[in-house]
């Protein structure tokens, strides 16, 4: 830039006005070279701009260092700011566990020992099954307890005629005999009044059942159960004519050996065919067949 001079030959009153031009020539000059950094006007003084305005704020002042934040400085509503949350702590990460070990495998236990048997202990009593049932007073008390009964007028139609003909028994004595089954309907029935009542005393296997009284002695011979004693419950064969075997009329059941030559039983198909308590002469009998009574 070229610097003008005005000329000396001005008159007094023009030196002011000169030296406000070089002040103001100076002073452009001076805004526009860089401050220097050991100056410290430039750290205090605001440059001034070349239309005369206000100074520009600088922006280069340094924040205020380490300034604690004002947590109580209100909203331009009026609401306070909320306090930030403070910083969750990292969760630290768990150890894996360490394997489970095996568990050891039990041993079995021993079998426990059975307890030493004790000295002096009751021995404990066998159930009492059937053998109520399996005596000479349980089977005359099933007999008793038919008293009365009588046959129809065909000469049949009791319980003890169905049962014999319900029976697997009918079908072997006819088998053995011949005839039908439903011939046993109005047929004589001594003898099956005497197997129904070992049937219901539970003796039927050493007892036997029959509608013949023949053959049905001769089972009890075969089988060894066969004598000429009265006892009580013994199966009782009746001859009229005081034969043998084969001349069997009749059966029943003793009940008492009366010690006079007489024994008092019990009978089916008796009188005018009922059952009945009888007493009849020794004489009359043939044998007696035994069950093999259990007290």
């Amino acid at each position: 830039m070229t610097m003008h001079v005005p000329s000396r030959a001005r008159t007094s009153a023009g030196l002011p006005r000169l030296a406000l031009g070089v002040t103001i020539v100076a002073g452009v000059v001076l805004s526009g070279l860089p401050a220097r950094a050991d100056d410290p006007r430039s750290a205090e003084q605001p440059a001034t701009s070349r239309t005369g305005t206000a100074p520009a704020a600088r922006n280069t002042a340094p924040a205020q260092a380490d300034a604690p934040p004002q947590n109580d400085a209100p909203l331009q509503n009026g609401a306070p700011v909320a306090n930030a949350a403070p910083v969750t702590k990292a969760v630290p990460v768990t150890k894996a566990a360490p394997p489970a070990q095996a568990v050891p495998v039990t041993k079995a236990a021993p079998p426990a020992q059975a307890a030493p048997p004790q000295e002096n202990a009751p021995a404990p009593k066998a159930a009492p099954a059937h053998k109520a049932l399996l005596t000479a007073d349980a089977l005359l008390k099933v007999a008793k307890s038919q008293l009365g009964v009588k046959e129809n007028r065909a000469g049949g139609g009791t319980r003890f005629h169905r049962w014999y003909m319900s029976s697997p028994r009918a079908a072997q004595t006819v088998a053995r005999d011949g005839g039908s089954i439903r011939a046993y309907r109005n047929a004589p029935w001594c003898a099956m009044f005497v197997s129904w009542v070992g049937e219901k005393a539970g003796l039927r296997a050493s007892m036997g059942a029959d509608a013949y009284t023949v053959t049905w002695a001769r089972w009890f011979k075969r089988h060894e159960r066969w004598g000429r004693k009265a006892e009580r419950g013994a199966v009782v064969f009746f001859s009229w004519n005081g034969g043998r075997i084969g001349s069997i009329d009749h059966v029943g059941l003793v009940k008492k050996d009366n010690g006079n030559g007489t024994i008092t039983t019990i009978e089916g198909n008796t009188g005018d065919g009922r059952v009945e308590q009888r007493v009849r002469p020794k004489s009359q009998v043939v044998g007696y067949g035994y069950p093999e009574f259990q007290g």
